[in-house]
């Protein structure tokens, strides 16, 4: 088991929450709103400033930009901030094999706690 994993997830257990996630975006914009305001966010996104294209992409529930903020959080090592984007932006292709994983950790917890 990935001992890296296994910390991340222990230094989890205190947290107020594991995953938040919401299915639907906040605020009520039209189409030409959330196409000019994903065109920003890709913006933001290919200048390297992820965190305020991450605040647009949440905010029109735009699933490719989401699923690349996953990805950017995938490569930083932070596979728990990466499931939470990959879920929100309904990627099972790259969500599954994360939870995969959780899966396998909490089974592993569980079983060392007997």
């Amino acid at each position: 088991m990935d001992d890296d994993l296994k910390n991340k997830f222990k230094s989890k257990l205190n947290c107020d929450g594991f995953i938040k996630v919401t299915e639907n975006p906040t605020t009520t914009l039209t189409s030409e709103q959330k196409a000019l305001l994903n065109r920003k966010g890709n913006v933001y996104f290919n200048s390297g400033d992820i965190n305020t294209a991450r605040r647009i992409f949440l905010a029109t529930g735009y699933s490719d930009g989401l699923s690349r903020v996953g990805d950017t959080y995938q490569k930083r090592g932070d596979e728990l901030n990466a499931l939470k984007y990959y879920i929100l932006a309904h990627n099972k292709h790259k969500s599954e094999p994360l939870l995969e994983k959780a899966a396998q950790m909490i089974s592993f917890l569980l079983n060392e706690e007997e």
